[in-house]
């Protein structure tokens, strides 16, 4: 009997994603096969979808998941059974960014979940799928009963990615303005008041954000008064808005530090002098992506939260994998942080 796995086959910008039955391969070593439980859209698949970015087609789009490893290869073996979730990038571990540079995210080898096509390995390299296999060397983290997998889903992209933000602020940061209050933004303000820095403020147009990013303490700004903020330690630009970093600039006292995450497209130029920078002796950090240990980070502030319904509520109801393009239709209408949907697989394979 042939065991397969059900996938959404995405062809290129303007056609609708195509539900297969694709054959799911035995794990080589070190290989592990999850089940999906839970996979949430990422606003990456959705310029993607839309002709704003370009990837690799025909291919298995979707990074963000969590699921149980089904089946490991030689060396994994003991992964079986395990709920988890998993770094979105695998790395090779031995380069010079892996290794002289702690730059894991860039590694010479990179793979990227939901960035490859179906001739890349197994072709099970994405989440809008039953079942996806994770490379060997994959950085693997434990999911607990207390968060629910829509919560936990999208904690692999913008909840590790808000870690590794939080790494580069300087540790006496007790002033901070973060700009987005979108899903990175506003776990970026909830972690910096999880870990005690005194105030943080958070500004977004949206007032629907606002009021979410203030039920974590924090206080949330128009965009309108940003430039009345002065005095920061620290600023997170998260909201990939460039015109953002002038009133950013003006907000850090001498010496702060700029932090530069959501800025990550080509329109992104900066009306900035050298000038600017240099008279106030700022710093400017670039961040994208993770390192494995953010990873791990983001589910400790998980699982200290707990079943939070603050944080439920920025996930909509899982919709079936099978009306995947529903879930796109929903999540362009910006209602949910994040749209959910599942495959709802059976504990094993399915047989034909």
């Amino acid at each position: 009997m042939k065991v397969t796995t059900a996938a959404q086959i995405f062809d290129g910008p303007g056609q609708p994603f195509r539900l297969e039955q694709l054959p799911l391969p035995d794990p080589g070593p070190g290989e592990r096969i999850v089940a999906v439980g839970c996979a949430t859209l990422c606003g990456s698949d959705i310029h993607t979808v839309d002709g704003r970015r370009r990837e690799p087609t025909p291919a298995i789009l979707g990074h963000e998941g969590i699921g149980h490893v089904i089946a490991a290869g030689p060396g994994a073996e003991a992964d079986v059974g395990r709920r988890v979730t998993w770094s979105l990038a695998d790395s090779c571990g031995h380069c010079r960014f892996c290794r002289r540079h702690d730059l894991p995210q860039k590694c010479d080898r990179l793979f990227k979940y939901g960035h490859a096509d179906l001739a890349d390995g197994s072709g099970l390299n994405g989440t809008y799928a039953s079942h996806i296999l994770l490379r060997a060397g994959t950085h693997l983290v434990d999911i607990p009963d207390s968060i629910s997998d829509p919560v936990a889903a999208p904690a692999n992209c913008a909840l590790a990615t808000a870690a590794a933000a939080l790494d580069a602020l300087p540790h006496s940061a007790e002033r901070v303005l973060v700009q987005g209050a979108g899903l990175l933004g506003l776990y970026a303000a909830a972690l910096l008041r999880h870990r005690g820095v005194d105030c943080v403020m958070c500004s977004d147009p949206v007032e629907r954000r606002l009021e979410q990013v203030a039920s974590w303490d924090v206080m949330p700004i128009e965009p309108e008064n940003v430039s009345q903020i002065e005095e920061c330690d620290a600023v997170l630009e998260m909201s990939g808005h460039a015109d953002s970093v002038v009133d950013g600039v003006q907000a850090l006292r001498v010496g702060g530090t700029y932090v530069l995450v959501g800025l990550v497209h080509p329109d992104s130029a900066l009306a900035l002098t050298g000038e600017q920078i240099i008279r106030k002796c700022l710093r400017f950090q670039g961040v994208h992506n993770y390192a494995p240990r953010h990873l791990d980070e983001a589910i400790d502030f998980l699982t200290d939260v707990g079943a939070d319904d603050r944080l439920l509520q920025l996930v909509s109801p899982p919709r079936p994998l099978a009306s995947l393009d529903d879930a796109f239709d929903e999540a362009r209408t910006q209602t949910w942080h994040r749209v959910s949907v599942t495959p709802n697989p059976p504990s094993s394979p399915q047989e034909n």
